[in-house]
């Protein structure tokens, strides 16, 4: 096949007009293509008076056909042979062998589905450790939170199946390097769960909550079918290493030690442990590091949720065309460089969606954006987040967790002790008084928000930077600086504040063999398609690791 790019045709194009335009430009008759798919669809909207489609375009002709074709684009980068996506293992049951302890995934996040997918798939039977919930069970401890401010610690919006990609827009779409089409493997893998065709094709795919919940299910049986094994509510308490005699400065793991909801302690031996722990394990963070392994401190941001009425982005992004089927709800990516040396953008926006409590600790408030597929509730929302280093919190690797959880907490107290959120206009934001009274925007933080100032929920640098941000986005968004929307904090978990080293050749922490750290936990990815391209990675590498014991 070849494979045709930046084909535009109008917003309003009839379906056989794709074959025209596909001809027209390379010049041949309709009869001669065989065959062709839509690899991509997305849009150009920068004029707003014009917006078009912008196809990518896989299609067959007769072998001639193709070579004259080559031969004539051979100067046109838009024209090239297809290249081949498709997902090739590493190994298999066959060259795996049986004389093994089966591999351990703890996580059952994005990272942790892709590992345990994968490793299942080529018939090694993993083993999956989750301290939180099965997906429906933890759904319905999330809306405690967010109905009656009941907070369980254990299964809530980061922990449980599915992570906390779970309860996001379930955006599937990264800008990581991907140049073995790992994605391509977890879009198909979602489309085979229940996720619709589309996301095979537009350019920014989601799914929304409800959606995934039942993906995750779906993928949940097929680890099962092909002999894994899942352990809900079993949280890793600790590790167990033994020496490593090829290396005085390094130990391999010998077992991992789960406690149950009950309290019971099981040790499991383990000699490959994939650590898909996500960003908010705080306490598996710490036992880690209290166990010799080797983390480091990594920058993060913090800021607020902002919310505006979808209609205003979309008239903003789309003009005339707000409204289209096909576009739906419009979203926005924004940059500052303050003055003050800060950088502020916008974060995991969610079109048509709500602003959620995220907490996993009791006295803490943090919000975080979901969108269902349907992306039709009334606010648009985005983190709008400040650049922070390891300068701004030095002295211990995991100084970041505690600077975290300075402000989640701040945030509880503004709120009013009960899980509701500090909130404030944003034109009362950028005056500096704080706000008594909603305007025209209802916020959508649930349980509640607490009207305040928000001076003091973040550290002085960043409320000068966000305060200089918001008015220099109208120049991007109009409307953005909008004197009734509304900001609630805080936003403080968008990656994890540390790394759980690893070496770049096999995968595996830096002083522990057969320890792989994986996903946004360990420092490795950021947002749903990120972490499960890297949770396939690491299955590979614990793969290639076995074979490589055998």
């Amino acid at each position: 096949m070849l494979r045709i790019t930046e084909l535009k045709l109008p917003l309003d194009h009839a379906e056989a007009d794709l074959l025209t335009a596909l001809v027209t430009k390379l010049g041949i008759r309709a009869e001669q293509v065989t065959r062709f798919v839509i690899f991509r669809r997305g849009y150009d909207s920068r004029k707003k008076a014009d917006i078009q489609l912008v196809y990518t375009l896989d299609f067959e002709v007769p072998p001639p056909v193709a070579a004259y074709l080559l031969k004539k684009f051979k100067r046109d980068v838009n024209l090239l042979p297809t290249p081949d996506t498709s997902y090739k293992f590493v190994a298999d049951a066959a060259s795996l062998g049986t004389k093994h302890l089966r591999p351990v995934v703890i996580g059952f996040g994005p990272c942790g589905i892709m590992a345990a997918l994968i490793l299942a798939q080529m018939g090694l039977r993993p083993i999956i450790l989750e301290r939180g919930k099965v997906g429906r069970e933890r759904t319905v401890d999330t809306w405690a939170l967010w109905r009656k401010s009941e907070l369980n610690t254990e299964s809530n919006v980061q922990f449980g199946e599915g992570g906390a990609g779970t309860f996001s827009d379930g955006k599937l779409w990264t800008q990581t390097k991907d140049p073995k089409h790992y994605g391509r493997k977890m879009l198909q893998e979602f489309v085979d769960a229940g996720a619709p065709e589309e996301i095979m094709y537009v350019s920014k795919p989601h799914v929304g909550t409800f959606r995934l919940v039942k993906m995750v299910e779906h993928i949940r049986a097929q680890i099962i079918a092909l002999g894994g094994e899942f352990r809900f509510q079993h949280k890793v308490v600790d590790v167990e290493f033994e020496a490593n005699a090829s290396s005085e400065t390094q130990k391999s793991i010998r077992a991992v030690v789960t406690e149950n909801a009950e309290g019971v302690r099981e040790t499991l031996r383990a000699d490959h442990l994939v650590l898909a722990i996500g960003h908010s394990a705080r306490d598996t963070f710490k036992m880690l590091f209290d166990r010799g392994v080797h983390i480091e401190a990594k920058p993060f941001s913090i800021g607020f949720r902002i919310e505006h009425p979808q209609g205003l982005i979309d008239r903003a992004r789309f003009g005339p065309s707000a409204g289209n089927a096909i576009l739906g709800a419009a979203d926005y990516k924004l940059v500052h460089h303050a003055t003050n040396g800060r950088s502020v953008y916008s974060f995991c926006m969610c079109p048509g969606g709500t602003v959620v409590a995220a907490t996993s600790e009791e006295g803490r408030v943090v919000t975080n954006g979901m969108s269902q597929y349907s992306r039709n509730e009334r606010n648009a929302n985005a983190g709008i987040v400040v650049g922070i280093t390891p300068d701004d919190y030095p002295g211990h690797p995991l100084a970041g967790i505690a600077f975290q959880q300075q402000w989640e907490s701040r945030a509880y107290e503004l709120g009013g002790r009960n899980y509701f959120a500090p909130a404030q206009l944003v034109g009362d934001f950028v005056a500096g008084v704080a706000s008594t009274a909603l305007g025209g925007v209802e916020p959508s933080y649930k349980p509640g928000v607490t009207l305040t100032d928000l001076a003091s929920a973040l550290p002085d640098y960043a409320v000068v930077a966000i305060r200089e941000a918001i008015p220099a986005f109208e120049k991007q968004i109009p409307g953005f600086f909008m004197a009734d929307a509304v900001l609630t904090g805080v936003e403080t978990r968008t990656s994890s504040p540390i790394r759980i080293t690893r070496r770049d050749d096999d995968l595996q922490s830096l002083n522990v063999r057969g320890l792989f750290p994986a996903g946004e936990g360990a420092g490795y990815a950021g947002g749903i398609m990120s972490a499960g391209i890297d949770g396939i990675r690491v299955a590979e590498a614990v793969a290639q690791s076995i074979v490589a014991r055998k």
